[in-house]
């Protein structure tokens, strides 16, 4: 197995035969870069504000191709990260996708050059409030500005366009990362040859803002915050991030998943204690992913994103006509849904479906059976892996690349 290599300015490196180089195919292990914005050409922000410099930090597997046609690069969901293969520094545990990406697998890494960042406002390597801010040689906190998911693109746009790809064979992702993938198409619709959302919405509902702002009232009212500035006091508001952790977390379940993970089995005990220790498995489930979560998300980062999160609302750049968003492109696009999402449900993607077929844009359309809520899409589901698998089939046959 070789692994990827990069070249001397840091940017991978292109075998001259257009592939893999010495004729094998490369190794899963991914390689990591950073991509800096210079103070020379800030970031411009939909707050009206810029900044500068900002690092995005990112991996990619495999290798790209010759002519820089086999690109694919995979946007993150809120609480994910660039490490969607191999092991995760942060936590030790496999890359978030690797259901999907690798050798043989639907994102081939035999075949595709696939890239995941870091989103700008995050908090592993990419600039966001825990970074220190220029001015004042202490952490941005909440000095930070406020972005969204056109700021993240912008940022990604900047990265991809460092590494002299000018078209994206394919963008994808699932929830958040599907947001960014319909930003990518409007934006850029030159720059993306296939779209894959998946699991996601064009605007986000009342009812999902309303679950954010109960996860950010949680952490602004753990005394360890400090108004945002708890690097100073060198504490982490553990307690107010956990619990919106945990909330979050039962909004990505379904109650089929629940029940039948859980039902209403006691934890390590005979009987209830008439207290208020996690009598319920259910309970010290929740306990754990929130005390797991703590550990590699920063607080001030998960205020950030969940608020550009808020924000998205794809319709209102364009009249309040999401199919304008979607009038010039040429991309074709597969959207994902599945049937037990009640976060992101079916409805919300047929949205997308209908403004699509409005812009005379080629769209096709799956829902996936499934009882396993919105994280169907980083689970086993072999309906889905199928269909994105012939999806991009056709689409690598029409570019080429078969």
């Amino acid at each position: 197995m070789t692994i990827a290599k990069k070249a001397a300015d840091g940017s991978p490196k292109v075998p001259e035969d257009g592939a893999s180089a010495g004729g094998e195919p490369p190794a899963l292990t991914p390689t990591e870069h950073v991509f800096a914005i210079t103070e020379d050409q800030p970031l411009t922000l939909d707050s009206g504000g810029a900044l500068a410099p900002v690092t995005i930090a990112y991996q990619t597997l495999g290798e790209l191709n010759r002519d820089r046609s086999n690109a694919i690069l995979v946007c993150h969901a809120l609480t994910g990260d660039q490490y969607l293969a191999g092991k995760n520094p942060a936590t030790g545990r496999p890359g978030w996708w690797e259901t999907m990406v690798g050798p043989g697998k639907t994102l081939d890494t035999n075949r595709y050059f696939v890239i995941c960042s870091n989103v700008l406002g995050g908090c592993m390597g990419t600039t966001g409030p825990k970074d220190i801010d220029p001015s004042t040689s202490e952490p941005f906190g909440l000095n930070f500005p406020v972005i969204t998911i056109a700021d993240m693109v912008r940022a990604q746009k900047r990265l991809i366009d460092s590494l002299s790809i000018e078209q994206l064979f394919c963008v994808t992702g699932g929830s958040m990362g599907g947001m960014q993938v319909l930003q990518w198409a409007a934006n850029y619709p030159e720059a993306v040859y296939v779209a894959a959302p998946i699991a996601t919405a064009a605007r986000h509902s009342a009812q999902n803002i309303g679950f954010h702002e109960v996860g950010r009232q949680a952490i602004m009212a753990d005394p360890d915050w400090h108004g945002g500035n708890y690097y100073a006091h060198k504490v982490v508001p553990k307690r107010g991030l956990a619990v919106a952790r945990m909330a979050a977390h039962i909004t990505y379940l379904s109650e089929a998943a629940l029940q039948n993970k859980f039902d209403r089995n006691l934890q390590d005990r005979a009987e209830v204690s008439f207290g208020f220790d996690a009598d319920f498995q259910v309970e010290s489930y929740l306990r754990h992913q929130g005390s797991t979560f703590v550990d590699r998300f920063d607080a001030n980062s998960y205020l950030y994103i969940t608020r550009a999160m808020d924000y998205f609302d794809m319709a209102a750049e364009y009249g309040g006509v999401l199919a304008n968003a979607f009038r010039t492109t040429s991309t074709e696009f597969c959207i994902v849904s599945f049937t037990s999402d009640w976060l992101y449900p079916t409805a919300e993607n047929k949205a997308i479906v209908r403004a699509l077929n409005a812009a005379a844009a080629r769209v096709s359309f799956v829902e996936v059976e499934s009882d396993k809520g919105h994280d169907a899409f980083l689970l086993d589901e072999p309906e889905m892996f199928t269909t994105l698998g012939g999806f991009l089939q056709a689409a690598a046959i029409r570019r080429g690349l078969a």
